[in-house]
């Protein structure tokens, strides 16, 4: 069994690692964990790992280690397994992934699938896949300013700091866009593929990670109040039916030109805002029990 894993994870992250994979070597698993050294390393080594015909890549990591290893096996065979090490692990609870060390060995012992369909962000310097969401405008700001040490001290509580940082000081730029076709403005963008967001909470009721397709959650109003107003409303699952808030199903979207805008891929920052988002070309198979 091939494990991917992000070393920047933090001490208490690398000893559940290791809970998991002494449970896998005591029941006789053969283990091969390789560190990743560097953005985009795992792509590569999941690619390699798919061109030689492993049945099976672990990506131990958050949410955006996920996507790096998931861009590797796109286009074959591969399944994609996940031992949760991030700071929200969203994919993880979006497929009700075990959290236990051990159950965790279970399920990747037992390698029952289900489908996981990414989406691809077009870049101008070429593609990104994602797995959870992209978001652009205030979204795309908060991953962008969060300092790593900030993140990796307070964990979630990061997010929630520099959230009330950026609803002050960010200037919520008109965002436009086109959903199918179809001409929309906001402040603020999410497009999610998965019903969850910075954790457990409630973003797109209606996503359906393992089929085509996107919700695409438009923060319509622009400043403080807002932003504020929505991060009240997430933790207690009404951000949906917050005012200002609208949900747009959608395949395909694009940006048009916009001012520059930040952007973020699966919590992590991207270089540049993406141009267009639509589905991969096929569904990976997501090993969940």
């Amino acid at each position: 069994m091939l494990i991917v894993f992000n070393p920047m994870a933090g001490r208490r992250r690398v000893a559940r690692l290791w809970r998991v994979l002494d449970v896998l070597a005591g029941n006789g698993v053969k283990l091969e964990v390789v560190e990743t050294e560097y953005p985009g390393h795992a792509t590569e080594i999941a690619r390699a790992a798919a061109c030689a015909g492993r049945d099976m890549v672990v990506a131990a990591g958050g949410d955006g280690t996920i996507a790096e290893v998931a861009n590797g096996l796109r286009g074959g065979h591969t399944a994609l397994g996940v031992i949760p090490l991030g700071t929200a692990n969203v994919l993880a609870k979006e497929y009700a992934l075990p959290a236990s060390p051990r159950a965790l060995a279970n399920m990747l012992a037992y390698r029952r699938t289900r489908p996981l369909w990414p989406g691809l962000a077009r870049l101008p310097e070429g593609e990104h896949l994602f797995v959870q969401m992209t978001g652009l405008g205030f979204d795309g700001a908060v991953v962008h300013g969060l300092p790593p040490l900030l993140k990796r001290v307070c964990g979630r509580g990061a997010y929630v700091w520099q959230s009330l940082w950026e609803s002050f000081t960010y200037g919520f730029p008109p965002l436009r866009l086109r959903i199918d076709g179809a001409p929309y403005e906001a402040a603020s963008v999410v497009v999610s593929k998965g019903r969850l967001y910075g954790g457990p909470y409630l973003l797109a009721p209606g996503a359906d990670p393992g089929a085509p397709g996107f919700q695409v959650v438009l923060f319509e109003q622009p400043g403080p109040l807002a932003a504020l107003r929505a991060g009240a409303a997430l933790p207690l699952g009404r951000l949906p039916r917050c005012p200002g808030v609208r949900i747009v199903p959608g395949r395909h979207v694009e940006f048009l030109g916009n001012a520059p805008i930040m952007a973020q891929c699966d919590g992590d920052a991207l270089p540049a805002a993406p141009l267009a988002l639509y589905d991969a070309e096929a569904p990976l198979s997501l090993i969940v029990g």
